[in-house]
Formats: structure tokens, sequence, C-alpha cells
């Protein structure tokens, strides 16, 4: 976890801020919401109201309407019916089909009454009360047909019946004319909640409240009412008749059919509610998305930030390159390592400023060579970088593909290792190898001076005889005892000593060569003479043991390219190690098996790739072999004959074959055994051929 940048708030201090800015965001929304809910409300009552009105006077229209059908019926009835006996008939039939009308009258012209009808309806509507009393509004009715010569309505008045029953009544007064003079009048008696009834469009009343009332407000007739636990709107509209106008009031329940509960009022608004909780929900949904966005935004920066210190706390390189070669991303080791900061290398391309100026064209070729055919090896591949100030240092370099997360490549990934450490250790370590070389040396030549001593007394001895003799033979006179000695006796005696002396020289040069600490130089040697040079030194313990030494060497074999005392002290320490693994008589010398054979031939093992088997390698491989026939090596042995300080003999050191190993892998060769037949152990090592042979 890494601490906030200086001008940046506690993570902790951010929380109380966001949830009151949660908040407010909430409240805006539900105060929006709710104004929405309120407008829409607003809206629909408005819209309701508004048609309701409208309906309110379509039904005053269609009353109006029918009424003045009514009229030209009850004209059209005394047309037909010139007298009081052919009235009665025609007006009960009028009557019986409107059902609205519950008395029909004709009177003359001084309002008396000529002949009547009652509605079959209602047959004891006026046995109540006697018809006159109601004759006050009737004849104000007539005096007002008369004077506009067309019907004309009176007040509406209630008429009580038995039970303590009655209805709201209303008289219309029709003038009759006969040949251009008035003959009477038709008066139809109206009854206020039959208007409703009959003359009402029933689908526009469907759920609804229809009523005439007084303009005090006083409902005269009712045909019917909505619920009184509902909210309702009411709509009025004024039904305007000749002579009197009445008050139409039509009532509508605010809650819809289907609506629960009485929550909304409205279809409208019960969809803006619904959108509202939608709106709620998503809100809902969208914090808890951020909420878990911000958690994962957290729990990434933590992770990049874990990986960014972890990254700037290795102090292995990291490079990452474009396809064109341009760097995109350098992390503080490879800033470090190559002496410059991150500004100066992001973007640089090729070629890279940290390569040595000798180097750049081969560095140019190599890199667009990978570029081009991606070739990268897994192992990675070595280099020399150059520091800012000039200091040359090795490097190892692997890189790999970078894929993005479409799996395309973008570049290249490249984790860069300083040697320079490496190679310091290993210099050490070479130096320490030698100095073990030169004590195991010192402890060979400890171990053959014995050898030695017995050996060098036979040429010393020698020529010591042959020396004494010679002066012998010099002091006589000549002719004392014989003829004189011939010269050519006297020049082979000189040969002798020499010869022996040489000898003593030879076993004592080959001891001081293999002793002797000398710089590590290659040069092309002979195979052959590796072998003579060690010949002298194995000669000693194997002809003490009975052992003879045979050397095979293929013809045409190339000088090899080595370190003359290194690879002489493994061709000795295989041959002495050879000749100990066959003690006295076993084998026996009769079995003939008693030989050390140390045998040179080409092969082509470690061969270039490009050599082919239909053609010999170019630069080849020259393998020594030596050859033993003692009891071989056991399976525990061979497991660990390799191991520095592990040994069969009393005496040894255990260091041995181990420096062997180390000197033939530092020539680029192996150093590998197997058992020989019919017993023994063969053991093998190659070293490069140091000529170049035309293929």
């Amino acid at each position: 976890m890494l601490a906030a940048a200086p001008g940046d708030p506690p993570r902790g201090s951010l929380r109380p801020r966001r949830r009151l800015l949660w908040g407010a965001l909430l409240l805006l929304v539900l105060a929006l919401l709710g104004v929405l809910v309120f407008l829409a409300a607003e809206y629909e009552e408005v819209r309701d109201q508004t048609a309701l009105e409208a309906d309110a006077e379509a039904l005053a229209s269609d009353l109006r309407s029918a009424l003045v059908r009514n009229v030209q019926t009850l004209q059209s009835l005394y047309s037909i019916a010139a007298s009081p006996g052919a009235w009665s008939a025609p007006a009960g039939e009028v009557l019986a089909e409107h059902r609205e009308m519950v008395r029909l009258e004709w009177r003359d012209n001084d309002r008396a009454l000529i002949a009547h009808r009652d509605t079959p309806y209602l047959a004891d509507l006026f046995s109540y009360l006697d018809r006159s009393q109601a004759l006050p509004d009737m004849r104000q009715a007539c005096d007002n047909a008369q004077r506009s010569s067309g019907p004309s309505y009176s007040p509406s008045y209630f008429w009580p019946m038995n039970g303590g029953l009655g209805l709201e009544l209303m008289d219309m007064c029709l003038p009759v004319v006969r040949n251009g003079k008035p003959a009477g009048f038709l008066v139809a008696t109206y009854s206020l909640p039959g208007l409703l009834a009959e003359l009402g469009n029933k689908n526009l009343l469907r759920g609804r409240g229809l009523a005439f009332t007084d303009t005090d407000g006083t409902r005269l007739a009712l045909y019917s009412s909505v619920s009184g636990n509902r909210r309702t709107q009411i709509a009025r509209a004024l039904l305007d008749l000749p002579g009197h106008t009445m008050l139409l009031r039509l009532e509508s329940p605010r809650l819809g059919p289907g609506m629960a509960f009485g929550l909304l009022p409205n279809v409208l608004t019960a969809v803006v509610g619904a959108l509202s909780l939608a709106l709620l929900a998503v809100l809902g949904l969208l914090g808890r998305d951020m909420r878990l966005r911000q958690r994962a935004e957290h729990e990434l920066g933590d992770a990049l930030a874990f990986r960014k210190a972890m990254e700037n706390s290795l102090v292995t390189g990291l490079r990452a390159r474009d396809m064109n070669g341009r760097i995109t991303y350098v992390n503080p080791a490879f800033c470090e390592m190559v002496g410059l900061s991150a500004e100066q290398l992001l973007g640089t391309g090729l070629p890279a400023p940290w390569w040595p100026p000798e180097l750049v064209d081969e560095y140019q070729q190599r890199q667009a060579v990978r570029l081009a055919g991606q070739i990268l090896p897994r192992e990675g591949y070595e280099s020399v970088f150059q520091r800012s100030d000039g200091t040359r240092f090795p490097v190892l370099i692997i890189e790999a593909p970078l894929i993005d997360a479409q799996g395309t490549q973008t570049g290249f990934m490249s984790a860069i290792l300083d040697l320079s450490e490496q190679r310091r250790i290993e210099d050490l370590n070479r130096a320490s190898q030698e100095r073990l070389q030169a004590t195991a040396r010192l402890a060979t030549v400890g171990e053959m001076a014995s050898l030695l001593s017995h050996e060098l007394n036979q040429p010393l001895a020698a020529i010591a005889s042959y020396a004494s003799g010679t002066l012998n033979l010099l002091d006589e006179p000549p002719g004392a005892s014989g003829p004189a000695l011939p010269p050519g006796e006297l020049r082979q005696a000189m040969q002798r000593i020499g010869e022996q002396a040489e000898r003593a020289g030879r076993v004592i040069k080959s001891v001081a060569d293999f002793v002797r600490r000398r710089e590590q130089v290659r040069e092309a040697i002979a195979p052959a003479s590796l072998i003579d040079a060690i010949l002298p030194l194995l000669d000693l313990q194997a002809k003490k043991q009975g052992i003879r030494v045979q050397t095979q060497i293929a013809p045409g074999c190339p000088p090899v390219l080595c370190d003359r005392t290194m690879i002489e002290q493994v061709l000795l320490n295989l041959a002495r190690n050879g000749v100990q693994a066959m003690p006295p008589d076993d084998p026996s010398s009769a079995s003939g098996l008693r030989v050390l054979t140390l045998s040179v031939s080409r092969t082509r093992l470690h061969a270039s790739d490009d050599d082919t088997p239909a053609t010999p390698p170019r630069r080849g491989w020259v393998e020594f072999a030596v050859t033993d026939h003692g009891h071989g090596l056991s399976d525990e042995v061979r497991s660990q004959l390799f191991t520095p300080f592990f040994t069969t003999k009393a005496e040894g050191m255990g260091l041995g074959l181990s420096l062997c190993r180390t000197v033939i892998e530092q020539h680029g060769g192996a150093l590998t055994h197997e058992p020989a037949l019919p017993r023994g152990t063969v053991f093998r090592f190659t070293l490069p051929a140091a000529s170049i042979i035309a293929p």
C-alpha cells in the first residue's frame, strides 16, 4: 500500500464527502420525481376536468335535442288528432314511447282542460294531490308560449306522491294554431328524473353521477351518483330551455377503474410513478455499480502500487519496446544500469544510447533480424552495454513477445541482468581452481618422488659407470696389457653417457614443466606431443607395476587448441588412475590385459550446426581416450565420480577428476566415462581442433 500524494486528501476523508454528495443527489432526484408526479397528477386532473365538462355540455346538448324532437312529436300529434275524442289514443302511444313524459293535456285558449292522458308507468302520480295545484306554473309557461309563438317551459316543482314520495316535475306548453287562429295549448308534463334517465347518453354516464340542480346547488333530480368515499370531479352545464334554465351536474370519480387503494389518480401519474421507481432502482444499481467500480479501482490501484514497488525494488533491468524498437517502458534498475534517466530513454529508438559506438553496426543488424523474424531464444543471449560515463559491462538479455489483451503482439519485453559481478566471481573461482590444480600437481609430484629418485638413479649410475670405465681405459699406458683401445669404443662409451644424461634430463624437465604454474595460453599442439610429454612420468609407475603403455594416434588428426600444461595434467591424471586401477597380478601378465591404452581420434561430437553427414565438419573435434582393464566402477562410485573431495584412495584428495572435468569444460569439450570390454573403464574427453579443414 502506497501513501497518498501530498496534494491529495486522505482516502478516509473522501468517504463522508462522497456520502454527502450521494445524499444530495438522491434528495434532488426525489424532489424531481415528486415534482414530476405532482405535475402529472395536475395535468391529468385538468385533462379529466376538461373532458368531463365537454361530456356535460354534450349531455345538455343531447337533452335539448331530445326535447326539440318531443316538441315535433307533439305537433304531429295535434295534426293527426284534431278532435278531443281522437286525441286520447295517440296521446297514450306518445306517453308509452316517451317515459320522460308523465302527462299530456289539451287545453283551450283560456287554459281550460279539454282532454288529458297520464303515463301508464306512474298510475298514482296525481292521486295524492289534484292537478290544479300546479296550474300557476303551467299558466305562466303557456303565457310565455303564446308570446313567443313557440314552446315554453315552466320552472320545476316538486309533486308529492303517496307514501311520502314525490317527483320533480316541469311543464312544457306548446300553443296550437289552426287556420291561422289560436286553437288552445298542448301541455306536456316532464319528470326531471325521467329526462335524465331516458334522454341522457348512457355511454357517457357509465360510472358517473348525473343530476339537475338549482342555482344555489340544491339537487332537484338525480339519475346516478358516485360513492361518497371517492374523490370526484364535478362539471356543470346549463340546460337553457325557452322560458326556463336548469343546471346540469355531472360527477366523475378521480380514481379510474382498476387502480388499487386510490394511490394513483390516473394512468399517466401511474406511468410517471413507475418510471420514477424504475429511476430510483437504476440509481440504486448505479450506486452499487459505482461502489463495486470504486472497490475494483482501489484494488487495482493497490495492485499497481504493489507492482510498481516490486519493479522499483528489482535489481533486474526491465525494458519494453514497440514493434519499431522504440522504448516504451524502463524500470529504475535499468536506468541505474545504463546511467540514464527514464525521460532520456523513453521514446528513443535505434541505435540505442547504451550501445558501444564500435558495435553499433553489428547490433543494428542483429536487432533488425530479431525484430523482423522474432527470433527470441528463451535462454537469452549475452551482450555488452555502455554506461553514460563510457564504462562497458556484460549483460544477459532475455526477451519475450509483449501480447496485449486481444492477443496481438505490440512489442517486446526484455529482462537485462548485469553480469559484471558474475564475471568477477567467475574470475575468482578460476583463480581458486588454478590454485587447487597447482596443489593437486604438487600432491602428484609428492606421490611420484620415490619413483623419480629410483628412475634417476639408474641413468646416473649408468653415467658414473661409463665415465669410470672410460677414465680407467684412458689411464692405462698403451701397450701395457695389449693393443691400444680403439677410438670407436671411446666414442661409443661417451654416447652412452650422453644418452643416459639426456634421459635423466627429460624426466626432470617433465616434472618441472608439470609443477611450474604458468599463465594459460592456448596454442595449437599436436596430440602426439601431449602424449610424449607425459610418457616419461607415466612409464615410471607403469613399469614398476608391470603395465605396458600403448599409444594409438589415428592418422590425420589435426592439432588441438589448448593449454599444454593443463591438458598434460588431465592426461597424466587419467593415465595414473588407469594404472592404479590395475593392481599387481590383477589381471595377470599372462592374460595380456595389463595394458594401458592412450588413443587419439577425430570425432563429430560438438560439431557445428552447419555440418551435414555428407560433408566433414568445418571445425572438428579431437577425442582422447584412456582405457584400463581394472575392476571397473560400481554404481555408487559412478554417481559421485566427479564430486569434489570424493575419493576411493586412502591417500587421495578427491580433486583429480573434478579438476579434470573443469579444465575440459573450460576448453569447450566434455569429459565422459563408460565401461570397457572385457573389463575396465574408458575415460574420454574432447578438445577443439585448431585447423580449419576445407569442405
